[in-house]
């Protein structure tokens, strides 16, 4: 049995998420949550939590056995329960929700993976770049149905994002200087999204995974999310999934790991899994850009926060063990 330690504070209601999809969800005692800004390694670790659960390399639907709870546009919410309520092997859920939206159960094991602000940016422009026009329509059909989200629709549907990821930026970073907003339709920017989970960071079923670190030493950070887990993984073993868990590997297996994701995104798993590299803001935003990053990073974020989240825990440490 599985106790609730701590209920949500927060409500999110957007177009694409919806966090009161976890009220009355029955949890199981050895559940696993997968939480993350978005683009920050969530497919990634899905995959790997997959690998060392089944300790299989073979590759499996991903969207079908990580489930996205907290979702609006892709299943329904019934199709997700079910789904979830069918699976016998442990379960791995997915969710993009902040940390004070999400329940917290003392048995639930929870991997937060994070990256570095600027290569999350640039993954999320292709991403919502990429969208198709069905999945646009859906968006808006899910704004249109919902009375507490019209006011979205004021001006109209959303525009597509522009198409020059810099001029996309300005939004985005406008966005992280205001003050955090609630009510329907508001989603937290980056920087206080991250610190949701920064101020929980020392709970026991809570791991911190950096993106930084998965590139790094993989086979390193999957041992010791095995650990976190507590499933026993034959060394051997671990080398043989880790291999599995790779980028190459990954986009080789694109169309057994992501059969339908098509419907969903231009290219596909070619653009899902798109470049899976950092840096690459270092092309694209200009001098200017990078002071607003920075001004509105060292104002929110506090000093370890921001070394972690820039460097991630080979460089910057534990952050269970870093000060405030």
């Amino acid at each position: 049995m599985t106790k609730l330690e701590r209920a949500p504070t927060r409500d999110v209601r957007t177009p694409i998420m919806e966090s009161s999809r976890w009220d009355g969800f029955a949890m199981r005692p050895d559940d696993i949550v997968i939480a993350t800004y978005p683009k920050c390694g969530t497919t990634w670790t899905q995959r790997i939590v997959d690998l060392l659960v089944f300790q299989d390399p073979a590759p499996r639907p991903i969207m079908d056995t990580a489930v996205w709870l907290d979702s609006r546009i892709f299943d329904t919410h019934e199709a997700n329960v079910a789904t979830l309520a069918a699976q016998t092997h442990r379960r791995f859920i997915k969710s993009h929700l902040p940390l004070d939206a999400l329940p917290i159960y003392d048995t639930v094991k929870y991997i937060h993976v994070a990256r570095d602000g600027r290569d999350a940016f640039m993954s999320w422009h292709n991403h919502v770049s990429g969208f198709t026009t069905e999945t646009r329509m859906k968006v808006s059909g899910v704004i249109m149905s919902d009375p507490a989200l019209a006011h979205m629709m004021a001006g109209g549907p959303p525009p597509a994002p522009p198409a020059d990821p810099q001029v996309f930026f300005q939004s985005w970073i406008a966005q992280a200087e205001a003050d955090p907003a609630r009510g329907p339709g508001a989603d937290l920017s980056y920087f206080d999204f991250e610190n949701t989970y920064w101020a929980e960071r020392r709970r026991e079923n809570l791991l911190f995974v950096h993106y930084a670190d998965l590139k790094a030493d993989l086979a390193g950070e999957m041992a010791r999310i095995s650990t976190f887990l507590e499933i026993d993984t034959p060394a051997d073993r671990l080398a043989t999934l880790a291999q599995a868990a790779g980028f190459a590997a990954m986009k080789a297996n694109s169309e057994a790991l992501l059969p339908h994701i098509g419907e969903h995104f231009d290219k596909g798993a070619e653009r899902f899994l798109n470049k899976g590299t950092n840096g690459r803001w270092r092309d694209v935003l200009t001098d200017a850009d990078l002071a607003r990053y920075e001004a509105v990073f060292r104002r929110k974020v506090s000093p370890a926060c921001a070394d972690w989240l820039e460097h991630g825990r080979l460089s910057a440490g534990d952050p269970r063990d870093m000060p405030d």
